[in-house]
């Protein structure tokens, strides 16, 4: 899972480059420009990928050393 995080990352940094909508002029709800909207979705695609992140990427080998320490008075 931890590669599939990864992979959401590298696929945000490219679907971050919105080459494609730069000259659109669509208004979505009849105010918001879509490139506004799409940057939006790409924020809330950014906090769940890092929400993944914390539970199946985070490095589990920091939090036994605290633990360790902790036990031991350090």
């Amino acid at each position: 899972m931890r590669y599939m995080v990864w992979l959401l990352v590298v696929a945000l940094i490219i679907l971050r480059q919105d080459l494609w909508l730069w000259d659109n002029g669509t208004l979505v709800f009849g105010f918001m420009p879509i490139t506004l909207l799409w940057q939006g979705g790409i924020s809330i695609g950014a906090a769940c990928v890092w929400f993944l992140a914390t539970i199946f990427a985070w490095p589990t080998d920091l939090i036994e050393e605290v633990e360790k320490q902790s036990e031991g008075g350090e």
